[in-house]
């Protein structure tokens, strides 16, 4: 028969693990909760994001270092990514005529509309995921994700 100590070091032990698990279960839910949204626009996560840094900037351009950096997976084939949002007409590609290796990239008035009408059903999905939180909750949320990156 085990004592009260062993179980608290196995239960302390096993904590990182733990922890790591549900950060990932809860990354995927919140992933699939947010592209069962975005699904109605033809968007995916990862698309949105791209149109999301590109509302922001208010015009001005980004190369594809710039997005890349931004993406919430640095696996995201940023090219690929880009290039199916220029098809749909959310955004411009363009070669600076000063530097042919410098590629310009912008959200269109498109892709701005897009925004637009989907701006309230996007804030109702964002606060339907976080819900169960309190905006306190959601402070220490993001203060200890933010120190566990760091």
């Amino acid at each position: 028969m085990s004592s009260n100590s062993e179980n608290e070091k196995s239960v302390e032990s096993n904590l990182p693990l733990e922890t790591i698990n549900n950060l990932l279960s809860t990354g995927n839910w919140v992933y699939e909760k947010s592209a069962e949204h975005l699904k109605q626009y033809a968007l995916s996560v990862e698309q949105y994001n791209v149109l999301l840094l590109l509302k922001k900037l208010n015009g001005e351009s980004a190369n594809l270092s710039t997005i890349q950096n931004s993406m919430t997976s640095k696996m995201s084939n940023t090219t690929r990514l880009v290039e199916k949002l220029r098809l749909k007409g959310l955004l411009t590609r363009e070669q600076s005529l000063e530097n042919r290796r410098k590629v310009e990239i912008r959200i269109t008035d498109k892709g701005l509309l897009l925004f637009a009408q989907m701006e309230s059903a996007q804030m109702k999905t964002e606060k339907e995921i976080v819900s169960k939180l309190t905006k306190r909750d959601l402070v220490t949320l993001n203060k200890l994700l933010n120190k566990l990156r760091s």
